[in-house]
């Protein structure tokens, strides 16, 4: 702890209660505009009440992703205009090569256009039919990609992340004799890697402890199995691996990120959340086999393996993004504001995960309403009774984020149902905070008069993103 931390402690104890404040001032605004219960009554029904397929224009505080929504740096603007657009060997992909190889440690980088697209990558290039991928709980496009390239995703994640009441602080913990179960059932030569994210998004944003990565990274030397890392989030991971695991809490975030990161074998980013941009993604591989497969990948799928879907404006800001996304006080900003929201909900006993997760708060559903069954969509109903009540954009993270099982068709059931507010990093201030919770608040005094919805329109993939329902 800093002297200066320790002095505003000190003064804490002797005056009562100090609030924190962001690391940044605002410099410029964007205007946004409360709709009138009419008309988000109308644009619900035109979007099928689907929060994905509302406009934003009629949208007040949207909290659907918080993908591509931060705000960028006055140095990332900055930065946009030192693009080098050259189509091949652009010096921005230099700078954001040596930027991951710095906070990151990988030694081979491709770019791709965002997280999805190095996810594909990395499902082609490894992945053949009838292989297994065991993971810490599926995420919607990571499942999706593995299984169009001809394997089967298996949850090994602890049990307590199924629990969302559960207190325990790495709930996206690997649980290693799930694990062993796996590779003794169908054999280590037919894992091609363990597929381990950071802050379990599909469980309210859950870390995984640095105990659990070593351990998990001995178990798969055994049996010469790689580990893949979704790093989309492992900045926020690292924040608690800081506050709760022991030995760890003087340590930078980015000593942090990067030692965690070196007991796996590469990553891929969707670098519209932790790195701070507007688009783009990476793949990073420490294999230089598998990075000629990707690098020669990259070019068909995406671009030029030295853009890989990028402009060279995207890169530089990217790489600046990186080196802010570490910074200490930016990250205990960010999760503080979270941890803010989910003091006001919790302070009302409205029903939430937890421990509160590092990028969004995440509704339970079934909690919330426990007369509806999970077929009625009970948190894809949550998010469209927040929108109809204050213009707050949210997202369900359940039953329609799970699909439908490719062999029998039938709805996967997940013992997760959740409404998922998502907070944009360095958007929104803490009387938007309060305009949200107040809109949960009356969700739930409602509760008991809410009915469900009947899904009248689903698409074959990622369903959750377009289908259109209509009210029982």
């Amino acid at each position: 702890m800093t002297d200066q931390h320790l002095h505003l402690q000190t003064m804490g104890q002797q005056h009562g209660r100090r609030s924190w404040a962001e690391p940044w001032k605002i410099k410029m605004v964007e205007p946004i505009r409360m709709t009138t219960p009419e008309e988000r009554q109308q644009a619900l029904r035109d979007a099928g009440y689907n929060t994905f397929l509302l406009k934003s224009d009629d949208v007040y505080i949207d909290l659907l992703t918080d993908s591509g929504t931060s705000a960028m740096s006055d140095r990332q603007w900055a930065g946009m205009m030192l693009g080098d657009e050259a189509y091949a060997g652009s010096r921005n992909f230099y700078r954001l090569e040596a930027a991951i190889r710095d906070y990151y440690g990988y030694k081979y980088v491709v770019p791709t256009h965002q997280g999805r697209g190095a996810e594909h990558l990395i499902s082609q290039a490894v992945i053949k039919p009838g292989h297994t991928i065991p993971g810490n709980m599926y995420f919607t496009t990571t499942r999706l990609h593995q299984e169009l390239a001809g394997g089967t995703f298996v949850d090994v994640i602890v049990d307590e992340a199924h629990d969302p009441a559960n207190p325990h602080p790495f709930k996206g913990n690997v649980d290693l004799d799930k694990l062993q179960a796996v590779i003794d059932r169908v054999g280590a030569e037919n894992i091609p890697y363990v597929s381990l994210a950071g802050t379990v998004n599909m469980a309210g944003g859950q870390p995984v402890s640095m105990e659990n990565v070593r351990a998990l990274r001995t178990l798969c030397d055994r049996y010469g199995i790689r580990i893949y890392l979704d790093a989309t989030r492992m900045v926020e991971n690292a924040f608690f691996i800081q506050e709760r695991e022991a030995g760890y809490a003087d340590k930078p975030i980015a000593a942090i990120l990067k030692e965690f990161c070196s007991y796996t074998d590469g990553a891929w980013m969707s670098a519209k959340k932790d790195n701070l941009v507007n688009i783009g993604g990476w793949l990073a591989l420490n294999h230089e086999d598998v990075f000629d497969q990707c690098r020669n990948l990259v070019v068909v799928y995406e671009g030029l393996h030295t853009y890989g879907g990028m402009a060279g404006r995207d890169m530089e800001a990217l790489a600046i993004g990186i080196e802010e996304a570490v910074q200490d006080d930016h990250v205990r900003s960010r999760i503080g504001q979270v941890r803010y929201l989910g003091e006001l909900l919790q302070e009302w006993d409205i029903p939430i995960v937890q421990p509160v997760g590092g990028h969004a708060i995440f509704l339970d559903a079934k909690r919330f309403y426990p007369h509806l069954a999970q077929d009625v969509f009970p948190a894809q109903t949550l998010a469209a009774e927040l929108y109809l009540d204050s213009g707050v954009r949210s997202m369900e993270r359940g039953i329609v984020s799970a699909g439908r099982d490719p062999e029998t068709g039938d709805h996967r059931h997940p013992k997760l149902e959740l409404t998922r507010l998502t907070i944009p990093r360095r958007v929104y201030t803490q009387a938007h905070m309060d305009v949200v919770a107040e809109s949960v608040k009356s969700a739930y005094d409602r509760r008991e008069q809410t009915r469900g919805l009947r899904m009248i329109y689903e698409p074959k993939y990622l369903r959750f993103f377009q289908c259109r329902f209509e009210p029982i």
